[in-house]
């Protein structure tokens, strides 16, 4: 079946789902007037409660209708900050460029969002038929990790969605798929058992019409990508499709390791930070260090009515178009955040937009104060079970003075506030305790309560080591030993004195062994203090 063929059956079944509507609401209308008019005429109760379901229905129909027609409207103005054409004339040239690439016209807004993605949004009617106003939302996050090239790629790619690539009737339905998947979320979402009802009618229908249009919304997607090879070249638009996963894993890194490493502390990084302190990643790590961040991880298992091929076909398509004399270059080419003017100020009014007002109003440190208080956080985590456990031990020994009172919560909160330094597990280690009493006392899951011997050992080995570095830290830091590394290029934590790491893990490993041998760790000790 050709394309053209595969669009209009399509067509007929996207003019369907909205028609099925009117039918049932006929059908109703009908079963109403034979109820009132020509059966049960003397049983007024029986008639109420017949006209009270149908029109229950019949508002759940018109919600669904409603919601159909209404598909392709432009909602409130997102999460990001909007830039006009004088703010930015740059990054807008490059838009419109993309845009007349495709034979569409420029969007008449462009929103800067906090995601790695882009996207044109159109006010249409008659799901297309009609265009109206347009709307592109694009992600800072992209602007810092895709060249200028690349970035005209994912630029025309978008546009190429709404271009008349094989017949007007391939983009009006794409956007069926949009208005029929945006329908059937109205119906999930409804709170009566009628919605439900009618929503499984019109489930079962999108699931048709959505199988129907696949193999056409793919093609749609390759089609795309062509456009976008054409206007930026082979190279990059085969670059920026093998970019894209990985830009997408390094920001999640980011978020969770570096912007939210405060929060738990009450504290963010510096203004424009936030978002921005993404770009210090990337230009520490490039190339493969950077794919690293993603190499294991498997690709999101894609939903069934995904129009998105895989990634590697996608590539691999590009890649046999003949060589236009482009090359990608990334390694060359500046990131297409060099298209902003004054970026900081993009991203601190990008922070005000996307920041709840609770996160907003969080205290702001230097990224070095913020490692140093998340390093300090995480050591103390890390120390207070073993802590804990040698306290334990050493009351049970007979070795600390009993807790006075009789309120249990009161002698937890004495012995939190009481537990024994660095030195004294290191001398509570020397007296012996370390496998006979401390270990013990170590949290564990119930299934490793009954393991004894060496099982035992090695099993909690690991969080003793994690409780005894992190007490090890906790001196470095308060003896002025260690400083803040960010490690945008690793992770953040300290940076320890000279040729300590290596000498640490051992003298850690002495400490703990079956036979402990405090001596290595206490000599490392003594120049720190």
């Amino acid at each position: 079946m050709t394309f053209r063929l595969r669009a209009v059956r399509a067509l007929v079944l996207l003019a369907g789902f909205y028609l099925m509507g009117v039918v049932l609401l006929a059908a109703m209308a009908a079963v109403d007037w034979i109820v009132v008019t020509r059966l049960f005429s003397r049983v007024a109760e029986f008639q109420g409660a017949v006209v009270a379901v149908t029109v229950l229905l019949a508002v759940a129909i018109l919600r669904g209708m409603f919601s159909f027609l209404r598909a392709g409207r432009l909602g409130p103005a997102p999460h990001a900050v909007a830039v006009t054409p004088q703010e930015q004339p740059e990054l807008w040239e490059e838009v419109r460029a993309a845009a007349e690439a495709t034979g569409e016209p420029a969007p008449d807004e462009l929103y800067l969002t906090a995601e790695v993605n882009a996207g044109v949004a159109e006010q249409s009617r008659l799901l297309g038929l009609l265009p109206g106003r347009r709307r592109m939302l694009l992600g800072l996050p992209l602007l810092a990790g895709l060249s200028v090239p690349r970035l005209r790629a994912v630029l025309a790619h978008e546009f190429g969605h709404y271009s008349n690539l094989d017949t007007r009737l391939g983009g009006l339905t794409m956007r069926g798929r949009q208005a029929v998947l945006h329908t059937v979320k109205v119906f999930s979402q409804g709170t009566t058992r009628m919605h439900h009802v009618i929503g499984a009618l019109y489930v079962g229908y999108a699931r048709m019409f959505l199988r129907t249009s696949q193999s056409m919304a793919r093609h749609q997607e390759l089609a795309a990508d062509q456009v976008a090879a054409r206007h930026a070249g082979r190279d990059a638009t085969a670059g920026a499709l093998g970019a894209l996963p990985v830009l997408d894993a390094a920001y999640a890194h980011y978020w969770e390791t570096y912007a939210e490493m405060g929060i738990a502390l009450g504290a963010l990084p510096p203004v424009g930070e936030v978002h921005g302190g993404f770009g210090r990643l990337l230009a520490a790590r490039p190339g493969e260090r950077l794919a690293a961040l993603s190499a294991g991880q498997r690709p999101p298992r894609p939903h069934r009515y995904d129009s998105h091929p895989p990634t590697a076909e996608r590539i691999a398509l590009i890649e046999q178009l003949p060589a236009d004399g482009r090359a990608d270059g990334p390694g060359d080419e500046p990131a297409a955040l060099t298209l902003l003017r004054d970026p900081d100020q993009v991203f601190a009014a990008l922070e005000q937009r996307t920041l709840s007002d609770q996160a907003a109003r969080l205290r702001r440190v230097d990224w070095d104060e913020l490692v140093m208080a998340r390093a300090i956080a995480d050591a103390e985590a890390w120390s207070q079970p073993l802590r804990l456990a040698v306290a334990r031990a050493l009351r049970a020994d007979g070795a600390a003075p009993a807790r006075r009172g009789t309120a249990a919560q009161g002698a937890e909160k004495t012995e939190e506030a009481e537990l024994p330094g660095l030195e004294e597990v290191l001398d509570a280690f020397d007296r012996g305790l370390l496998w006979m009493a401390v270990a013990d006392r170590m949290p564990k899951p119930p299934q490793a309560s009954r393991l004894t011997g060496s099982s035992a050992r090695n099993f909690i080995r690991p969080r003793l080591f994690d409780g005894l570095a992190g007490m090890v830290h906790l001196r470095l830091a308060g003896t002025g030993h260690a400083a803040p590394d960010i490690a945008w290029s690793g992770r953040p934590g300290l940076a320890l004195p000279a040729d300590w790491e290596k000498a640490m893990d051992d003298a850690l490993d002495a400490a703990l062994s079956d036979t402990p041998d405090t001596a290595p760790l206490r000599a490392l000790l003594a120049g720190t203090v």
